[in-house]
Order: structure tokens, then C-alpha cells, then sequence
């Protein structure tokens, strides 16, 4: 019952290739655990975790990272800029250089990115 109601959460933990995964019903309550590739991911299963109501009531989730040099890999969509990726994941949009200085590999100009690139983001 309850792996139904969080299905959505089951498929983005799969899409985001979270490694040894485990889900189980036990208690009435829905066991989760893995471990996702950046905390960027381990947010992202967060964020749909708690975007169903009464989840707290509902889960246990012991979602560990693999790589912790970096926050994460963003692919870039339309309208997206640096300084709207550093505003949302640095909490802070002056902070663009610093994705563009992680990136300059892909990167020539901080004002041109495009739609599908895999831009890498720094720690916060």
C-alpha cells in the first residue's frame, strides 16, 4: 500500500541510479535506503519524500552519497542562467562564477550555456 502511494519517489530513486537500494513495508511504515551518486540527488528524493502528505508519519529514510566533491549535476533547460542555478542551489546568485569556474571545461563564457549541458555544481 504504501510503496504505491510513494511510486513516484520509487521511480525518481531509479532514475536517479541510486545505488542498493531497498525498500520494504514493515510497522506500517515505508523503509527506504540507498545511496545517491551527489547530495543534489539525495535532495531531489527529499524534496518528493516530503511533497506527499503525511510522510513523516510514513517513512524512514537512510539515503547515504557517494561523491561529495561537488553538490551535484545539473542538465541545463530553457531558461535557465548561471546565476539562477547559483541563486537555487548556493542560495546565493553572485555565486555564479563559481559554477562557471567548476564547468570551464564545457564553458567559455558564463553568459552561454546551453539546453542539455551537464553542468557540475560546487558545495554550497
Amino acid at each position: 500500500m504504501l510503496k504505491e502511494k510513494y511510486q513516484a519517489v520509487l521511480e525518481l530513486g531509479k532514475n536517479l541510479d541510486v545505488k542498493g537500494g531497498d525498500v520494504k513495508e514493515e510497522g506500517g511504515k515505508l523503509k527506504v535506503s540507498g545511496t545517491a551518486l551527489y547530495q543534489l540527488d539525495k535532495d531531489l528524493l527529499w524534496d518528493a519524500i516530503k511533497s506527499i502528505p503525511g510522510w513523516e508519519k510514513e517513512v524512514v529514510a537512510d539515503i547515504n552519497v557517494a561523491n561529495q566533491e561537488i553538490y551535484g549535476i545539473y542538465t541545463v533547460e530553457s531558461g535557465d542562467t548561471l546565476s539562477k542555478l547559483a541563486k537555487k542551489y548556493l542560495n546565493n546568485p553572485n555565486r555564479y562564477n563559481d559554477i562557471f569556474n567548476l564547468n570551464k571545461d564545457i564553458l567559455s563564457n558564463p553568459d552561454l550555456i546551453k539546453v542539455g549541458q551537464k553542468l557540475k555544481i560546487p558545495n554550497k
